[in-house]
């Protein structure tokens, strides 16, 4: 996947050793909302997203500490959809869940915001 050139802001900003990722949203290289509809394959993108994300700037999904998920939905197993396929690669980080009535993009229903930290290699 190739993150959106045109976004209206950064995807990431590194302090020290902290990585924070803005909402990773269901979007394309074009900037799309992709799989209109489908809550698992565009929490699945979101991931995918998030995760290169931190790889362009020496982080992986595994250093993070803090997550935040956002899910548009009427339903709590709306929430426990995106939570299964997102909370695999999150290696139990501590994690927020929320229902919410619509997010940024047209059709866009999952978004992850985290925080990560790399460590210096000892040595």
């Amino acid at each position: 996947m190739t993150l959106w050139p045109g976004a209206p802001y950064e995807y990431v900003a590194v302090a020290g050793d902290f990585v924070f990722a803005a909402g990773a949203c269901p979007i394309d290289g074009d900037g799309s909302v992709t799989s209109p509809g489908d809550l698992e394959a565009q929490s699945a993108l979101a991931i995918e997203n998030l995760r290169e994300a931190f790889a362009l700037n020496g982080a992986s999904l595994g250093d993070i500490v803090k997550a935040t998920i956002y899910v548009v939905g009427r339903e709590r197993a709306d929430l426990v959809r995106a939570w299964s396929v997102m909370s695999p690669h999150l290696e139990r980080a501590p994690t927020t869940l929320l229902g919410v009535s619509f997010l940024g993009y047209p059709d866009q229903l999952v978004e992850i915001e985290a925080i990560a930290v790399v460590s210096k290699p000892s040595g």
